[in-house]
């Protein structure tokens, strides 16, 4: 009895400290959140791209998502050789444990852009996602799925993969349990009741994780899976088409700053979680405005199909080509050519001359 009283107890001080997080948010987070809402309409009301389409940019993201977010951890493996590894040709020249760290972010990655809607986030999943994220790593075998026994950091690590300092302290051991306890129930019932921005829920769930680091080894990386999994069960849908993890990986940097300088407040009596928001939100708006972008004229190599691109792809290997020729040298069919001919007429992206048998065509 007395420890079903500590835990409610302790469960109202997290959804306290939380709730007070959100309570006032500065003019331009609101404005962020805005700009990433209106970029969000925008997808779903323009994203009818064609199946084929959506897999081969789903796919890429897959592979640009796994390098970019092991990477930031301290793994070598460049996108061309996550993709070689993902196609089961071997990599020698790194050490097991990167080759071993990528299949397993590959795999949960894309059972989470797969099964978004039946994953059900609570403290089994997280575990559970964990488990599978290191399900290849075999020196973390004995601890996968399981909430660290000894004490962490946070460091930030170079493009050599060396340790070049200390970002922050993370919650103890012994506090572990119960401040994950604390973080997965109160984001489950806010996003529930919607007391505020979905947005603004998953950003604190992912900088509290990153606080509490519950596990020896893989937190950032499985935060970034979980940042994907809540954020398309909120509406994001454009999640699976642009990589978030590149975003993180390409402002690394900035990353860490905002994660400190959020963090060293906490303790505080002057808790804010402004600057964490604010690159977390840039992140997403970044996201969204390249999704919109995908759905432009100006991407139309992403808009076509695979014998599409084929053809558009010759094109531009030629100085001019007639339908014939096209035909012949990539094995596409005729009509498909002359269907893909009309669209990049109509895109501007090629110009045809000539009349009859002799026309030709070129790009512009």
């Amino acid at each position: 009895m007395a420890d079903l009283i500590h835990s409610t107890r302790s469960a109202r001080s997290g959804q306290a400290r939380f709730d007070k997080r959100l309570e006032i948010i500065p003019a331009n987070i609101l404005t962020f959140i805005a700009s990433i809402d209106e970029l969000k309409g925008r997808w779903a009301a323009g994203a009818n791209l064609h199946p084929q389409i959506l897999g081969r940019l789903k796919q890429s993201v897959l592979i640009t998502s796994t390098g970019a977010s092991t990477r930031i951890e301290g793994a070598k493996l460049s996108d061309s050789e996550v993709e070689n590894l993902m196609r089961g040709i071997s990599v020698q020249k790194f050490k097991d444990r990167d080759s071993q760290e990528v299949k397993g972010y590959y795999e949960l990655l894309k059972n989470v852009f797969e099964s978004w809607q039946s994953i059900k986030l609570n403290e089994g999943t997280i575990k559970h996602f964990h488990r599978e994220m290191l399900k290849y790593v075999e020196k973390d075998s004995f601890h996968s799925g399981q909430y660290k026994v000894t004490e962490n950091k946070v460091q930030m690590v170079d493009a050599k993969g060396n340790i070049v300092g200390t970002i922050f302290a993370t919650t103890s051991v012994y506090l572990t349990p119960i401040k994950m306890q604390e973080l997965v129930e109160w984001t489950i019932e806010i996003l529930k009741n919607k007391k505020y921005h979905p947005v603004l829920v998953v950003s604190n769930f992912v900088v509290e994780f990153l606080k509490i680091h519950p596990f020896r080894n893989g937190n950032g990386r499985l935060s970034r899976i979980l940042t994907n999994l809540l954020l398309l069960q909120a509406g994001y849908l454009y999640m699976p088409y642009v990589s978030h993890e590149k975003l993180i990986e390409e402002n690394k940097q900035e990353y860490y700053m905002a994660l400190r300088k959020t963090q060293i407040t906490f303790e505080s009596q002057k808790a804010t979680i402004a600057p964490w928001l604010t690159f977390f939100l840039q992140v997403i708006l970044k996201q969204a405005q390249e999704a919109v972008n995908l759905l432009t004229n100006d991407n139309v190599e992403k808009t076509l199909s695979e014998k599409q691109l084929t053809v558009l792809e010759f094109l531009q290997k030629v100085n001019q080509a007639t339908p014939l020729e096209i035909t012949k040298k990539t094995k596409v069919a005729r009509p498909t050519v002359n269907q893909v001919l009309g669209k990049l007429l109509k895109l501007k992206k090629i110009e045809r001359f000539g009349m009859g048998r002799s026309t030709r065509y070129r790009i512009l």
